[in-house]
């Protein structure tokens, strides 16, 4: 069937820029029932602005009405099964599901639902539940989880042994440069040289997109090798629930981690803003690291992780965002797998028993000084190098910084065998252009911050005010009434029951006294 829902746009000259990364949400509003079949009206909402939101299914201003049956669900998780998850789609019923209890039962399952797979990191950010929830903005065909994203496998004439990939992207909503200034940013690329950043064969802009090709690595990204997977597999089912849970070698641990924090610290001595560090965008190719997309940020995409950022306002930089990222990777080369939520203050077991001896440590690194001091001998380690991006202090007090995390103990002995000399020449108009860019990205990101941090005060005060509007109701101070009676009564006899038992014993133990009594006495007088 056609999915044709339609959202209410600026009445300007260019298309908005839609930051793909703001999660959706959605709520079944109502039902209404057909002669043979249940439609659902479902209310999607991107990010926690109401004025971001539009009602799938109802017929009113300029909206048109999309049906969302049981079978639109089923469909729907038909296709997530690949991801391996076990997803709670409330089971079929061919007989009395138009019964009224059905009904209103089934739309509390479907709703769990929804809930599950819009609170589901990668779930939420994959194509076929935004063409679910948003149709209208999400009609096209994406590889990976970038949406608007596409990739082509090309050979240049001149070297047709040599794979290349092409991947054609449109700009995104963090796009402040002028096309001017985009254009001349996208021609150095190709002359960035570094060990430690894949390179660009080629790249060019249009007015609404951007064209990129470097090269095509048959062994895949660093998310691959930990996840133990083939680069061609799809994105779900390599990514959203692995079989083979198993982190790096420590040794590993540290040599990538070196790399990546040398990758990144040229990019910011440069003034070039990057944002889009995870697995997936770190290119493995034998015992090197080398960080992928870093044109990104300038093309204006949101990073991956800009759902979990905006809810931690000191995390307000491009490099915070960085070094955010970095404790996300770190995480994940430790484990084999993302955290589960952050903050994170409760560790699981270390997988590796070098990694493992660090948690003993714990205790002392905190109490006697910062993890990025160089005295102490076992100060710096994995665990406390997490600890201090991901844990809730962190988070709440900011970011260490590249240049910290370099002279951890972790990092600090880590020797480096790459003798290229790097090369990434900007001009200083250039430079001045992107610092103006990466400061109107920053903006952006505070403002939401704000939005999100209001969001949840004013859920919180509502709960507390439901909460409170509840405890005080007369059905509740009813309630509270009939309770307490009956706890008295239960205590009333419970009193009245001990008092019983205990005359029982006492009297009992008089007629033993006095039996007691009477045998000497008889013993006495038989002598």
């Amino acid at each position: 069937m056609a999915f044709m829902e339609q959202q209410p746009q600026q009445l300007t000259g260019r298309k908005p820029l839609l930051d793909d990364t703001l999660p959706l949400s959605a709520v079944i509003e109502a039902t209404q029932s057909l002669q043979s079949h249940t439609e659902y009206i479902i209310r999607v909402q991107r990010g926690v602005s109401s004025e971001n939101s539009w009602t799938v299914g109802l017929p009113t201003f300029c909206l048109t009405i999309v049906i969302r049956r049981y079978s639109d669900f089923d469909m729907l998780n038909n296709s997530l099964l690949i991801s391996g998850l076990s997803l709670p789609l409330p089971p079929k019923k061919l007989l009395g599901n138009m019964e009224r209890e059905f009904i209103a039962e089934r739309q509390k399952g479907l709703q769990a639902y929804l809930n599950y797979i819009t609170r589901h990191h990668i779930l939420s950010s994959s194509e076929v539940v935004k063409k679910f929830l948003d149709a209208n903005n999400y009609s096209s065909n994406y590889t990976g989880w970038r949406l608007r994203k596409r990739y082509f496998l090309v050979k240049d004439k001149a070297q047709p042994k040599e794979k290349l990939v092409l991947s054609w992207v449109d700009l995104g909503p963090d796009k402040f440069l002028s096309d001017k200034d985009l254009q001349s940013a996208m021609k150095l690329l190709p002359n960035l040289s570094h060990s430690y950043i894949a390179p660009v064969s080629f790249a060019t802009t249009s007015e609404s997109s951007a064209l990129i090709i470097r090269g095509f690595s048959e062994k895949g990204t660093l998310r691959d090798h930990i996840y133990k997977v083939k680069p061609k597999e799809p994105f779900l089912k390599k990514y959203c629930n692995p079989k083979k849970i198993q982190g790096l070698e420590p040794e590993q641990i540290r040599n990538y981690g070196r790399q990546i924090l040398e990758a990144l610290k040229f990019l910011h001595d440069k003034g070039f803003p990057y944002g889009h560090l995870h697995a997936s965008n770190v290119l493995l190719e034998e015992d090197t690291c080398k960080l992928l997309e870093i044109e990104n940020s300038v093309l204006g995409l949101p990073s991956y992780y800009r759902p979990y950022v905006t809810q931690f306002r000191k995390i307000n930089t491009t490099e915070s965002i960085d070094v955010y990222a970095f404790g996300h990777l770190l995480y994940e080369m430790t484990y084999g797998r993302p955290p589960d939520s952050v903050p994170v203050d409760q560790w699981p077991p270390a997988p590796f028993s070098s990694v493992g001896q660090f948690h003993s440590e714990l205790k002392d690194l905190f109490s006697n000084g910062s993890p990025f001091q160089s005295g102490g001998a076992g100060t710096a380690n994995t665990v406390s190098v997490l600890q201090s991006i991901l844990s809730t202090d962190a988070c709440k007090t900011g970011m260490p910084s590249v240049s910290q995390l370099l002279q951890t103990h972790l990092f600090n002995d880590v020797l480096l065998f790459n003798s290229e000399k790097p090369q990434f020449k900007i001009s200083s108009r250039l430079k001045e252009a992107l610092k103006l860019s990466r400061e109107s990205l920053e903006k952006r990101l505070v403002e939401e911050q704000r939005t999100v941090c209001a969001f949840i005060l004013i859920h919180q005060h509502k709960r507390l005010t439901r909460a409170q509007s509840h405890h005080g109701s007369e059905e509740e101070k009813r309630k509270r009434k009939m309770l307490a009676r009956k706890k008295s009564r239960q205590s009333t006899y419970e009193i009245e029951e001990d008092l019983s038992v205990k005359c029982n014993n006492n009297s009992g133990g008089f007629l033993f006294s006095s039996l007691s009594t009477i045998d000497e006495k008889k013993l006495t007088y038989g002598q």
